[in-house]
């Protein structure tokens, strides 16, 4: 029996070099992900990313880079590893990203829960990205996913 992976993907109607970007420059991914990020992503290094609307942040340690074409992190390297792959292909004037996290520790159920979970949250992500890089409106998904989590005081505006 094969463990279970998480993936997502997306058509975003933007050119391969602007998506590419918005994932490795954290100026841009906390335009609709984190609200945070260390530093660009680069090979060797490790990045943190926070989301401060939760109180969290995580830290992520960057395997590969081949710009354009794909990213490979470590995420939650001191909790809970597991490997974050994107992909990144033309399509016409457009983009087909895809995500794909593995690795999930735990028993056969938990690995599932997780994988679920993950897929989920990755698709929301790809959604987000579409619509910042598209429309250039704030989607807020990661914002509003958990509104009971956020941190008391936060400003949500």
């Amino acid at each position: 029996m094969t463990a279970p992976v998480a993936s997502a993907g997306m058509l975003i109607r933007r050119p391969v070099a602007e998506v590419f970007k918005a994932f490795v420059d954290p100026d841009v991914t906390a335009r609709f992900w984190f609200s945070q990020g260390g530093g660009p992503l680069e090979p060797g290094a490790r990045v943190r990313w926070t989301w401060a609307m939760y109180g969290m942040g995580t830290d992520v340690v960057v395997k590969a880079v081949e710009p354009g074409r794909r990213i490979l992190i470590d995420w939650d390297v001191d909790s809970d590893p597991t490997e974050v792959e994107w992909t990144f292909e033309a399509r016409g004037s457009g983009t087909w990203v895809e995500v794909f996290n593995r690795g999930f520790p735990g028993a056969r159920d938990e690995q599932v829960a997780k994988a679920l979970d993950s897929t989920g949250g990755f698709a929301l992500v790809l959604a987000g990205a579409k619509i910042w890089l598209e429309q250039g409106i704030d989607p807020r998904f990661v914002v509003d996913r958990h509104p009971d989590a956020r941190v008391a005081g936060w400003d949500a505006s």
